[in-house]
């Protein structure tokens, strides 16, 4: 292999606008996003950087990964991280891999982010993406950065499946079933009563910082299940429900309970006691306009400063299949943007990295711009249930894209009513993922 070249600062800030160059960036997703982890004076990764943690090297698919981000053999490779040795050992697989243009920048922390002319980039609600660390020193009963104080109540996510909180948990979290917050009859959000009695019941107040996550999983009923098996988008559910509702303070476990786990810290089995509130302190909902029902759906359709965002299977979206065993009719609503999730309706891969984090915000937006999905316009993500638009609604919460909403009834509601029209086919225009 050839030796690495080691370029200055001077060098790489010149090299930003170069299209064939890319800049690697190695360190953790939630350092990407904004979080500081090693006391660096700016938070964030250095401008048009991609995404490639060091720890997917442990991963057999790792080469796969890196094709998905479009890497080319014969573009300038320049990586960053926190550590020269795993800049290296990342650098020596780019080169197995027949890259022969790699570069290592080892003067991020040192120069880089100690220079306000150098331009950073960052995910605008990255305080809202937290990582196993940030959440284990909650558990410690420390306060970590950003948090404002105050009660924490970490929130374990299932449906209809206590099993998988009490096989095991991170301690001190308690339960949460999503038919808490949502209604199996129509698996929209609950009324303003319902939803004021069940956050109560868990302890959650307006003012209660939230952390919700949930374990990734894939029982044999999968298509039982509404929207997903997965318990983590479940989370991101509630975690929707409750942005709605009227907590101020909700964040999300970046990977869910797989986080933790690859962290290595304590697992619990103790079934935590849920213990209840005096009162929500506000009245429900705090934040309407982040869901829109059928009328205001309707409306969007029709209105040039709004669309409907599909968040479902390319086979769903042209009408072969429903996507779900009690959903008989099959179809689309009249001019949905697709937003494609993955391969069927149960998986959101084309939203999560290999470690089931997030995916690099600047991948999902790009592709969203492809489509015609952009954030001039007032957007209504829908899915089947609502599970996959809720998570698809949280990626353009975080990156602060100004009007996002869930239409929370989505292709169960829309399609359970005759007179509503609807699509199958190929669209004239249609991109995908």
């Amino acid at each position: 292999m050839n030796p690495f070249n080691f370029v200055t600062t001077a060098q790489l800030s010149n090299k930003l606008s170069n299209p064939n160059i890319k800049i690697i960036d190695i360190r953790p997703i939630d350092a990407y996003n904004g979080w500081r982890q090693k006391g660096e004076k700016r938070g964030g990764h250095i401008q048009s950087a991609k995404s490639l943690p060091f720890k997917w090297t442990n991963y057999m698919d790792w080469i796969e990964v890196v094709r998905s981000k479009n890497l080319q053999t014969d573009q300038q490779i320049i990586i960053y991280g926190y550590s020269n040795e795993e800049s290296e050992k990342v650098a020596e697989l780019f080169q197995k891999a027949g890259y022969e243009d790699v570069n290592i920048y080892s003067h991020f922390l040192s120069e880089w982010v100690n220079n306000p002319d150098l331009p950073m980039q960052h995910l605008e609600r990255y305080k809202q993406l937290v990582s196993a660390d940030w959440v284990k020193e909650v558990v410690d009963g420390k306060i970590p950065e950003t948090h404002p104080g105050g009660k924490t109540i970490l929130c374990h996510s299932h449906y209809r499946n206590r099993d998988a909180y009490l096989s095991g948990h991170i301690p001190g979290a308690i339960d949460m079933d999503t038919l808490a917050l949502e209604a199996p009859e129509t698996w929209n959000r609950r009324s303003p009563q319902e939803l004021k009695k069940a956050l109560e019941e868990h302890g959650i107040t307006g003012d209660t910082t939230v952390v919700v996550y949930g374990k990734f999983m894939w029982p044999d009923n999968a298509d039982e299940f509404p929207g997903s098996a997965a318990g983590h988008i479940g989370a991101i559910r509630n975690a929707f429900i409750m942005l709605y509702a009227g907590v101020k303070d909700v964040r999300v476990l970046n990977g869910g309970f797989q986080s933790w786990k690859d962290a290595g810290y304590e697992i619990s089995t103790v079934d935590e006691p849920k213990q209840a509130a005096d009162d929500f302190g506000a009245d429900i909902p705090v934040r309407p306009q982040l869901a829109v029902d059928v009328p205001e759906a309707k409306h969007m359709i029709e209105a040039n400063d709004a669309d409907i965002v599909c968040v479902r299977s390319y086979p769903e979206y042209i009408g072969e299949v429903s996507g779900y065993n009690y959903i008989k009719k099959k179809g689309r609503i009249p001019g949905a943007i697709f937003g494609n999730c993955g391969s069927d309706a149960y998986h959101m891969e084309n939203y999560r990295n290999v470690d089931h984090t997030t995916r690099e915000y600047h991948e999902i937006e790009e592709q969203w711009k492809e489509m015609g999905i952009t954030p001039d316009k007032h957007l209504a993500f829908y899915c089947g249930t609502g599970w996959r638009g809720s998570e698809a609604f949280f990626n353009a919460w975080l990156m602060g894209w100004p009007r996002v909403s869930v239409y929370d009834g989505g292709w169960f509601e829309w399609s359970n009513d005759p007179s509503n029209p609807y699509e199958t086919g190929v669209p004239k225009v249609v991109s995908a993922f």
